[in-house]
């Protein structure tokens, strides 16, 4: 066997299949890499014959490292290829022991076996429900990056405050069932001299929340600051309400870098106000049930603010959390990481009451939470768990008909050797975190569960494989702490899906992403999939944080910006003909189906005023027609707003992650306003007809 060979042992992927059914073999350095990454030599004849002796003698383990038991679904294939005669002991969750592994409830509990031969070993035992938890009924809801919802009360960008207002508003006056926010996952801080990375898909932590979302007048200390202090704060919301005059007023980029460094000001004054009794208590629990975790992700915090943001460049004694010089560090900096565990103590405690509030308003759902595909690679996860992830990898996606050039974005990939060893704790701690004040989580790049692309360090994403993880264990764990919590999963889809996997989330009970734009007749004559063909188990919507609004679509706003910033692939005149051909197609099926009045269809470059408006609320009459169990209104839809939130390929070229929602006109909107909008109120009609005849 060679190295084609060991390459399958480990799950890694030897050729690719383009999208027009090409196969390509992956390339041997490539696979070395790989190889590498997962802790297999393979640079040589030599070292190949030893890793695949050694991967023979793993294969003979009595068990492999976790084993999933789904609720009504057959014995797991491990157990029932176990000798005859083996004896197995399972010790639950709970501590109490049984000889009966089909007894334990759902949970992950310890299997121990021992078979007649002598041979002996251990494993996680996870059982998991059938299916995750489904909506009861059918709900819309808005979908809005929450940074670029400002209100007239907010430092500069959107906050928790925001947040909670919303749900409230939306649930009451909208009868929204959800909204869905970007990852609001602590951040990477800018190095000096810098602007940090605005991306909310590149977070320092998965594990931990941003304290720049708090709302610092809610926290209940802001109270009983001392007079100096109490100054002090009046001074730093001055300068706070010049950055939201500076966003609102002046059409500024929200400047994140900015707005923590106000926040982080006040929070150092709001740490010097002793916790009454029962808030002390609430702080210390808080600190028992997050334990090592949050230790390591503000001794993190605070040796960034000294040495910069990059671990990786810090002195050599400090990139080891277990090292003696971090220990030492950590003394001589515990006001420091007491001011980030009291922070994100707060946030946690500001999330809870946006979730209440959403429950309180009548949402169905309430928030949905949003977990990235990986961290930075300089964050404070990989500082403190370097062995979970992959060294010289990065994810990325192989090259498809949107990218020919395939993508690389920049995040380490976990290892699923080291994962499955560990009984998947650091996915199970992640999710139990994601899960706590969320009544839904969409996973982004669903299909990351299956197989991953991997991408060696210096080479072109075109260079890349898939690396296979076992999706049995990690969607049963997931579909386990979404049963636990009684939420909601939404798995985005979108892209290149291998045969299978969308089948297998749909028995799961996990619900698709069906954007309008993508959802055609491909194996028939790839027109517009009618809307009773749609799935039922899906998130349907028209927009995003990655696409362009509506109203730039009729208008061919989008067209004309990656024109200004040579992101087109060919002519412009070419791509113009192209989308006014799409969107005339569109406006055909919407005329044909009733949606749209005759003669509103017409003239494809009306894009602007009623017609724009008329048109956008007939998408959206369209998503209703589809049995799609969930609907997701882009929240700058609702007001005209042309510019996407985010522009793929741009890096300075465009604000991403930096803009407030703005009107047909480009001004910014703040909250206040945006619900106050007579556009808004109009489109949500629609949504209120729908309601009143189901």
């Amino acid at each position: 066997m060679s190295l084609v060979g060991l390459a399958e042992l480990h799950h890694v992927a030897t050729a690719t299949t383009t999208a027009d059914g090409r196969t390509t073999p992956v390339p041997e350095a490539t696979l070395v890499a790989v190889l590498g990454a997962l802790g297999v030599d393979a640079t040589g004849p030599e070292a190949v014959a030893r890793a695949l002796t050694e991967a023979g003698s793993a294969a003979e383990r009595l068990l492999p490292p976790v084993v999933v038991r789904w609720l009504g679904d057959p014995d797991p294939p491990a157990l029932a290829a176990l000798p005859e005669g083996t004896c197995l002991t399972v010790t639950h969750e709970d501590g109490g022991r049984s000889a009966d592994w089909r007894e334990p409830p759902p949970g992950v509990h310890r299997l121990a076996a021992r078979a007649p031969d002598g041979r002996a070993a251990h494993c996680a035992l996870v059982v998991a429900p059938a299916r995750a938890p489904r909506p009861a009924r059918r709900s819309h809801g808005f979908l809005v990056q929450l940074y670029s919802l400002l209100s007239e009360r907010s430092w500069g960008m959107g906050d928790l405050g925001d947040l909670a207002e919303l749900a409230s508003w939306a649930g009451r006056a909208t009868g929204a069932g959800f909204l869905q926010i970007n990852p609001v996952h602590a951040a990477v801080p800018a190095a000096p001299g810098s602007r940090s990375d605005p991306s909310p898909y590149r977070p320092s932590s998965r594990r931990f929340p941003d304290p720049v979302h708090l709302r610092i007048e809610s926290v209940p200390e802001y109270a009983h600051l001392p007079a100096p202090d109490r100054a002090r704060l009046d001074a730093l919301r001055e300068r706070a309400a010049g950055l939201r005059s500076a966003v609102l007023d002046q059409g500024e980029p929200i400047d994140r870098d900015a707005v923590w460094a106000l926040k982080r000001e006040a929070l150092e004054r709001l740490a010097r106000v002793p916790l009454g009794p029962g808030r002390h208590a609430d702080y210390c629990a808080y600190l028992a049930r997050q334990g090592r975790a949050l230790e390591d992700h503000a001794t993190w915090c605070a040796l960034a603010e000294l040495h910069g943001p990059h671990w990786r460049s810090w002195p050599e004694e400090l990139r080891d959390p277990r090292s003696p010089g971090v220990a030492r560090a950590r003394g001589g900096l515990m006001d420091r990481i007491d001011v980030h565990t009291l922070a994100l103590w707060l946030t946690d405690g500001q999330l809870a009451h946006a979730a209440r509030t959403a429950a309180d308003a009548g949402m169905d759902l309430g928030v949905v939470h949003d977990l990235p595909v990986g961290v930075h690679p300089e964050g404070s996860d990989t500082w403190a768990r370097p062995e979970l992830y992959a060294r010289d990898m990065s994810t990325g996606a192989p090259p498809d008909a949107f990218s020919p050039l395939g993508q690389d974005w920049g995040l380490p990939p976990w290892r699923p050797d080291i994962l499955a060893e560990q009984g998947y704790a650091p996915y199970r701690e992640l999710l139990r975190a994601l899960f706590a004040h969320a009544g839904a989580v969409r996973i982004d790049h669903v299909m990351g569960l299956f197989r991953l692309w991997w991408v060696p360090q210096g080479r072109p994403p075109t260079e890349g494989t898939y690396v296979r993880y076992d999706a049995d264990a990690l969607l049963a764990l997931l579909v386990l702490e979404a049963d636990r919590a009684g939420a909601t999963v939404i798995g985005e889809d979108l892209g290149t899906v291998e045969p299978g996997v969308r089948e297998t989330l749909e028995r799961r009970g996990v619900l698709g992403t069906s954007v309008l734009w993508f959802e055609r007749d491909w194996a028939g004559d790839g027109r517009p999939l009618p809307p009773e063909h749609w799935r039922a188990g899906c998130a349907a919507t028209a927009a995003g944080h990655d696409l362009p609004p509506l109203a730039a679509r009729l208008g061919g706003d989008h067209v004309e910006l990656r024109h200004r910033l040579g992101l087109l692939a060919g002519p412009v005149h070419e791509e113009r003909r192209r989308e006014r051909a799409e969107l005339r197609e569109w406006l055909r099926v919407l005329t044909g189906l009733g949606l749209l009045a005759d003669g509103a269809g017409d003239g494809v470059a009306d894009g602007t005023g009623e017609a724009e408006e008329e048109r956008i609320r007939a998408f959206h009459r369209f998503l209703l027609r589809t049995p799609a169990l969930l609907v997701g209104i882009w929240l700058p839809d609702t007001v005209g707003d042309r510019r996407p939130q985010n522009l793929p390929g741009t890096w300075q070229e465009h604000p991403n992650w930096r803009l407030p929602i703005a009107d047909a006109e480009g001004r910014p909107l703040s909250l206040e306003r945006l619900t106050a909008s007579p556009r808004l109120r109009a489109l949500m009609e629609v949504f209120g007809a729908d309601a009143e005849g189901r």
